[in-house]
């Protein structure tokens, strides 16, 4: 369940249609109330959310803000109302199910505020008392606003690359591949952008059903603040290797996003799948991948029998070592399974569709996705990804470090990519790339002129098939290969508006 802000002059407009209607004229009688197409107007506010980026001492991180250039505003802003674009702290919260109570660290100043479409800006915020941020942009800087988090932490169990875009505050969330485990310490993270309280609770569903507790219903998240949840602490059962994190709000909103650490593997962000379907889209894999599971669930009454099928260069095979190529997973279960050998050196994406066309489960999925073997070994997650329907934007990329991967579906797509200006300074540039229908390409050469610093990627799909994205961020530290994965989500940098004219002569009838 994924909400577009509505801008004011939308509401309004929508207001508007409920006291009139249009109508036409026919030259054989009265005015016929008649509805007209709606208009697709630019957003002119909307909101993010980004979590705690780490606890330990040596974190990193790195914010990058951007706005695409060449969505013009609805409305325009007054000289009392400029555009703006920028984070604000939250305060801190109560840890559950950690070593303590959370700390409200001192507030920093507002990291990373946007001045002008198509210049990003970064900002720097290092060691465990950074907190969670909220940032708002309206007018101008409002369509498709993006931010990204980016930490690395160099030591500790919590040693690795974590990305994260940061993402707009909702109701419900659906977290495929989280753990239970004893090696690995999963928090969700829980973040109210509101200045009213918010109530959420959390749902877990092992491979047997849903665990049992009594402590993930009516979780109480205080205005602007920040709650994070161990999961392994919400039930007493056994721990599980692939748990399904199920989060809703009874009350408000909030952004959510789950911690994962692994005690050999490393740590990252696991950000939410797209909403149940009946087939799914997780792309991007790296192609040095050395180990790929793929967890799945479904939420309605129904089993899922799933099509495996890897989307590689050159078009779709059944991917070696999916046994069958199918995956059976029971209503409210999660199922799991290993792909061993997935992308033999090619970049890839994975995609699930009914084994049955005639009888479609939606369905939810995530992988878990390792590059380098033993003390060189760093975890990422893959989450199913919806299709690019107008734009999407992922910001700090960095050259010689960041593979964009493309999937088409249906037929062969056209998109238009961008690289904006970096950080630093740089000339933007754009290039229109063919993607095969079934295949997936890869393309690590999309770097700005003389850029300096970090740059944004904006992808527009021009015509053709469905189109679904990812990028990778590779920045090996110490011999550990270091890297993580974000889906690109389409930025819904405009709403539809109804098309209505007053008429209040309706409220007599």
């Amino acid at each position: 369940m994924k909400r577009t802000t509505l801008s004011l002059i939308a509401v309004a407009t929508a207001l508007a249609a409920v006291t009139g209607f249009a109508t036409l004229t026919t030259q054989d009688g009265p005015a016929t109330p008649v509805a007209k197409a709606p208009t697709r107007l630019p957003v002119e506010r909307a909101g993010l959310v980004c979590p705690v980026p780490s606890t330990s001492e040596v974190a990193e991180t790195v914010y990058t803000s951007y706005t695409p250039a060449g969505t013009a505003s609805a409305g325009g802003a007054t000289k009392a109302e400029q555009p703006t674009a920028r984070l604000l702290p939250a305060a801190g919260g109560a840890t559950r199910g950690g070593s303590g109570e959370g700390k409200k660290p001192k507030a920093p100043k507002a990291p990373a505020t946007v001045t002008a479409p198509g210049k990003p800006v970064t900002a720097e915020a290092n060691g465990a008392a950074v907190p969670a941020l909220t940032g708002s942009a309206t007018g101008t800087l409002a369509p498709g606003w993006t931010v990204q988090q980016t930490t690395v932490v160099t030591a500790g169990g919590a040693r690795g690359l974590l990305g994260l875009t940061c993402g707009a505050p909702d109701t419900d969330f659906w977290f495929p591949a989280a753990s239970t485990a004893k090696e690995r310490q999963d928090y969700v993270h829980l973040t109210n952008p509101d200045d009213t309280a918010a109530v959420a609770d959390i749902e877990l569903y092992g491979p047997e059903g849903v665990l049992k507790s009594q402590f993930t219903e009516g979780i109480p998240v205080p205005p602007r603040s920040t709650v994070p949840v161990l999961l392994s602490t919400l039930t007493g059962e056994a721990a599980q290797r692939d748990v399904t994190v199920h989060v809703t709000t009874r009350s408000g909103r909030v952004g959510a996003a789950i911690g994962a650490a692994d005690e050999k593997l490393g740590s990252d962000w696991l950000a939410a799948a797209a909403d149940p379907a009946s087939s799914a889209v997780l792309p991007g894999i790296p192609a040095d991948a050395t180990s790929v599971r793929l967890v799945a669930f479904v939420p309605g009454d129904d089993d899922a029998d799933l099509k495996i099928q890897l989307a590689t260069p050159t078009g779709t095979i059944v991917p070696a070592g999916a046994g069958s190529g199918t995956l059976h997973v029971k209503s409210g279960m999660t199922a799991a399974i290993d792909l061993p050998g997935l992308t033999r050196g090619q970049a890839g994406s994975l995609l699930l569709t009914p084994s049955d066309p005639k009888k479609p489960t939606p369905v939810v999925a995530a992988l878990q996705v390792v590059r380098g073997k033993g003390e060189s070994a760093e975890i990422a997650f893959v989450p199913a990804t919806a299709a690019i329907s107008a734009r999407a934007t992922v910001a700090d990329n960095r050259a010689k470090a960041s593979t964009l991967a493309l999937t088409a579906t249906g037929s062969d797509a056209q998109v238009k990519i961008t690289a904006s200006a970096g950080s630093r300074g740089g000339t933007p540039t754009s290039r229109t790339v063919t993607v095969k229908a079934g295949a997936t390409t890869a393309l690590t050469d999309l770097v700005p002129g003389g850029v300096k610093g970090g740059y944004a990627l904006t992808v527009e799909p021009v015509s053709g098939g469905k189109v679904y994205a990812s990028r990778t961020l590779a920045l090996p530290e110490d011999g550990v290969q270091m890297f993580t994965v974000q889906p690109l989500a389409d930025d819904r940098g405009t709403v539809e508006v109804p098309s209505a004219r007053q008429d209040l002569k309706v409220l007599g009838n």
